[in-house]
């Protein structure tokens, strides 16, 4: 973890450079918190229909709480596993008057079924918390459509431990909401028809 007090949007790509050398944290999931969030996405499309392309983009969180850097956009590429992401989050979430926490996560797995399209990535050595978490949208059997977030995890040193209770547990659930809310939204955009043209 690295704090700033000025926004390294236009260096991201040197921090992605310095944490894709960096090793995994290392835990162990049994001493974990382990967390499901979910919210459920109003369309009358099949999960099969739906463009999730921001979501393989990593555009879940609203860019006035993080933005972030991607490896596989930056070789312009689609995501795979073992690629590294850089984060920046905002506290509290403004861009202009925060403070700018960055960190690093790497892809862990990539899921791509006819009901469950996501994916999962683990902290880099350096992040505030240490453990997984996941991104899930799936279709349930009755046809409804949930955005799943799902974390275990924990704080990564004694600082974030003594801070955690009012600082990252609170900060995390918020920036969870945050992102169901955004993506709820970017996929409830998808069942707006285009207005018809008059000439």
């Amino acid at each position: 973890m690295q704090i700033y007090l000025t926004s390294q949007n236009e260096i991201l790509r040197k921090h992605l450079d310095f944490l894709k050398t960096l090793p995994l944290t290392q835990y162990n999931a049994s001493g974990l918190t382990e967390k499901t969030t979910s919210i459920v996405i109003d369309t009358p499309m099949p999960l099969t229909q739906i463009n999730t392309d921001f979501l393989f983009a990593y555009k879940i969180f609203p860019t006035n709480a993080m933005t972030h850097m991607t490896e596989w956009a930056l070789e312009r590429r689609i995501m795979r596993v073992g690629d590294t992401i850089v984060q920046q989050v905002y506290l509290p979430p403004k861009q202009s008057i925060s403070l700018k926490i960055i960190g690093g996560v790497r892809v862990k797995e990539i899921i791509n079924q006819k009901s469950r399209l996501g994916f999962s990535y683990e902290t880099i050595e350096g992040h505030i918390e240490k453990g997984r978490a996941t991104f899930i949208l799936e279709q349930t059997n009755d046809n409804k459509i949930y955005f799943r977030v799902h974390t275990v995890s924990k704080p990564a040193n004694v600082l974030a431990r003594l801070v955690g209770p009012v600082f990252s547990v609170p900060y995390q659930t918020y920036l969870t909401r945050l992102g169901l809310n955004n993506v709820k939204r970017q996929l409830e955009s998808q069942n707006v028809a285009p207005k018809a043209t008059t000439k």
